[in-house]
């Protein structure tokens, strides 16, 4: 069993990160508790204590690691690109990395510390940087289109959301255009 004193708090923050990530992959969040995370890493679950706080912020930067995953491989999109491709490639992470994507859009806790929404703002503003928002109610118009996505991908995790997605946009890009 690795000692404490082999690795410094940030080396230490990495293998519990890297230990939760391969449980998930593996077997999914529902397998993830602070016990098999250590037995993963071969340290105790104190050590893990002393990096997190609680299961719920370790469950957050697991998060935010799959946030900075998604917007590393997805550049905002302008108004001249294809919205479609930027969500087609979105919808494909969603379902290459459906444990870690799901996770994202339910934590476990329901207050949400502002790095961390700021991290959920950044994959939004990638989306938005399509569209021409000059007011609040267009950013919000735009905002739950977003939700909706979100939504339908939550709500079909056994069918391909694709079609229903590309529907929505469609639907929603024929308004926007008639109205903008």
């Amino acid at each position: 069993m690795a000692r404490r004193n082999e690795h410094s708090l940030i080396e230490l923050k990495a293998l519990v990160l890297n230990a939760a990530e391969t449980i998930i992959n593996e077997e999914g969040f529902a397998a993830l508790t602070i016990r098999k995370i250590a037995m993963e890493m071969g340290y105790t679950v104190g050590s893990i204590y002393m990096v997190f706080a609680s299961r719920a912020e370790l469950i957050f930067h697991l998060n935010a690691r799959t946030l900075e995953d998604i917007t590393t491989r997805l550049q905002p999109i302008t108004s001249t690109g294809d919205i479609e491709i930027w969500l087609n490639a979105y919808l494909q992470y969603a379902r290459t990395n459906s444990q870690r994507w799901r996770m994202i859009f339910t934590p476990e806790s329901k207050q949400l510390p502002d790095w961390y929404q700021a991290q959920l703002d950044v994959l939004f503003q990638q989306f938005a940087a399509y569209f021409t928002l000059t007011s609040p109610e267009q950013k919000q118009t735009v905002y739950a289109l977003w939700q909706g996505i979100q939504g339908i991908c939550l709500l079909s995790p056994d069918r391909d959301p694709e079609a229903s997605v590309v529907l929505l946009l469609r639907i929603f890009l024929r308004g926007w255009h008639h109205t903008a």
